[in-house]
């Protein structure tokens, strides 16, 4: 496919909603790698978001050494920033290292990153998915605990008295306490004070809780069509698997969760979930894999506004596509 010139950010973000259900996302990812390059974006700046969109894109469908190509890209537009977007490019580039067997190399990119985690709290997702992704989900945990430990004692305070005054303190409880549930790992203060949180956000509808549901994950169009051939557990078609996300979605929204987001799914990956001679369509793969998939950076924001492009892909507009499924 080919863009519009002059892409805005705004463009970028829709273009993150659709990518994944186009049916080209390959195309998608170097046709936004020839428009940062060619200087076909309405701000210069989006230069390192466009490259490192790519990037992700490429690295969901397996296409590491163009995703390697794209993040160097965005690395080299972000220059010598240290901000959140230029840490999430620098992780992107040591999951995907990682991803190709190269992991003293992935280390040596991610390490440095430990720092941010107390900055900018969105860093940790990136982060950890880069442990995760090489086999270190362990080290991540470990670093998310010390973490925790270094704002609790820099603040000067064990347990805040609301969640929005626990800032970036939340924000690591939340991502430490999903890993150590993907981990396996007993409860203990920490992951006590994140549930507590959690519950108070809940009560007061201001949030989201930190972990995305099991049933969040998205399989666009094509790989659906794959996946139906070997389980019906995520609905019998793919107008039902829609219509079942959007009324989670609603559902969800309706308990007073917001900053919702799909997750969305590749069939090859759940089936190295599952490793040789598992099941791809047990309960507890899908569980595992749709855990692994929210330290992803790849995701779907919800709801659309209605007249912009719908989540899944289908080039419609959000109002004539899926918003009247969650009425059916």
């Amino acid at each position: 496919m080919s863009l519009k010139a002059d892409l805005t950010s705004a463009d970028l973000n829709e273009i993150r909603q659709s990518a994944l259900g186009a049916a080209d996302p390959l195309g998608v990812a170097a046709d936004l790698a020839n428009a940062a390059e060619a200087g076909r974006l309405a701000d210069p700046q989006d230069a390192g978001l466009a490259l490192t969109l790519a990037a992700e894109i490429a690295e969901s469908r397996s296409k590491l050494d163009a995703a390697l190509r794209y993040v160097d890209g965005a690395l080299e537009a972000y220059g010598k920033r240290d901000d959140s977007p230029a840490a999430g490019a620098r992780a992107l580039r040591a999951r995907i290292l990682f991803r190709t067997g190269r992991g003293d190399e992935a280390f040596a990119e991610v390490e440095p990153l430990r720092p941010l985690l107390t900055q900018y709290p969105d860093a940790a997702a990136y982060i950890t998915a880069a442990l995760a992704v090489g086999g270190r989900a362990r080290e991540a945990e470990k670093w998310l605990t010390e973490a925790v430990q270094q704002v609790v004692a820099d603040r000067g305070v064990t347990e805040p008295s609301d969640p929005d005054d626990a800032g970036v303190l939340f924000f690591l409880l939340q991502q430490r306490h999903r890993l150590r549930h993907a981990l396996g790992l007993q409860h203990d203060t920490h992951d006590n004070l994140a549930e507590r949180l959690e519950t108070k956000l809940a009560n007061a509808g201001t949030r989201s809780a930190a972990v995305p549901a099991d049933d969040l994950v998205f399989w666009p169009r094509a790989e659906f069509e794959r996946l139906v051939k070997q389980t019906d557990a995520y609905g019998a078609s793919w107008d039902d698997h829609r219509a079942r996300l959007e009324h989670e979605l609603v559902r969800q929204a309706g308990a007073g969760r917001t900053d919702l987001a799909l997750l969305p799914g590749s069939v090859d990956a759940l089936t190295a979930e599952a490793g040789v001679g598992g099941d791809p369509a047990s309960a507890e793969n899908r569980a595992a894999y749709a855990r692994k998939l929210s330290t992803r950076t790849v995701r779907l924001p919800w709801p659309p506004e209605r007249n912009a492009a719908c989540w899944c892909g289908s080039g419609l507009k959000y109002k004539k596509c899926c918003l009247p499924r969650s009425r059916s």
